[in-house]
């Protein structure tokens, strides 16, 4: 069967011209659609950016407001709604840099500039989109790299791809963030990073039928670079596919109506 993503990667010319075209390819491959996923806007690209905010704003009074929404919905305390929001935020943000690279090695760089959002749908907890002029990383073999177009930027090899990646995703986007989640609330770092180990691992793992190589050499790739490989393991899992346990703890087990996610670090009676 021909995929989306298939199509996608087998259409030269329009892969060249849309620099996003292998990631919401991939987006329909895993959910069906690009365009009506709560949390992400539709095709990723915010045609508008006058309508929403720059994620930086989360360094600071914003990240009010994302943290509110866990403590009404679940009754979370503030620890336990910082985590989950962390959690669900973390997720959502590096889908697109990770399909991106796993797909065909073309990152969008997720910055707090670069990357916007809105409090408007009530489903999630907030909904990311890119600005439209947001920069794409690029190897010097991808189609792009000859493209001209002012917001693709050549690196020289995996490596130096890998290093943006990590750079525009974690340090200058969510370690500002988790800075000052940690102004807020006592939570550790390992905790927070535990899920954005885990976030990178699942959305690995969700599109592993329809990316090319191997998942687990994937995800040991990312999670290296970003310096969180030691806070999950990969195991065997239904069916067998791999599946993700963690080691540090999201706390949806505090909520009033306790849960343990499936690859939680604390064991189920």
């Amino acid at each position: 069967m021909t995929t989306a993503l298939d199509r996608a990667l087998s259409d030269h010319s329009a892969f060249a011209e849309e620099p996003l075209a292998p990631v919401t390819a991939a987006l329909r491959a895993m959910f069906g659609t690009s365009t009506e996923l709560p949390g992400l806007a539709p095709d990723l690209l915010v045609q508008d950016p006058t309508t929403w905010t720059p994620t930086a704003a989360l360094a600071g009074e914003s990240l009010d407001v994302l943290l509110d929404s866990p403590r009404r919905r679940w009754q979370a305390q503030p620890p336990a709604a910082a985590a989950l929001a962390w959690k669900a935020y973390t997720y959502w943000l590096a889908l697109p840099a990770v399909l991106g690279w796993a797909s065909t090695r073309r990152v969008p760089l997720l910055t707090g500039s670069s990357a916007l959002m809105h409090f408007d749908d009530p489903r999630p907890l907030v909904t990311l989109g890119m600005h439209p002029d947001i920069t794409v990383a690029v190897l010097p073999s991808d189609p792009l790299a000859l493209s001209g177009l002012s917001q693709v930027r050549v690196v020289a090899d995996e490596a130096d791809l890998l290093a943006e990646l990590r750079r525009s995703l974690l340090d200058e986007h969510l370690t500002p963030m988790l800075e000052a989640i940690q102004s807020r609330v006592r939570l550790g770092k390992r905790t927070l990073l535990g899920s954005l180990a885990s976030g990178v691992a699942y959305a690995v793992l969700r599109s592993a039928d329809v990316m090319p190589g191997s998942s687990a050499s994937a995800i040991d790739i990312l999670l290296g670079a970003l310096g969180v490989e030691d806070l999950i393991e990969l195991v065997p899992g239904r069916a067998g596919k791999l599946d993700v346990q963690r080691k540090t703890c999201c706390l949806a087990f505090t909520l009033p109506k306790p849960k343990v996610c499936l690859g939680c670090c604390i064991k189920q009676s």
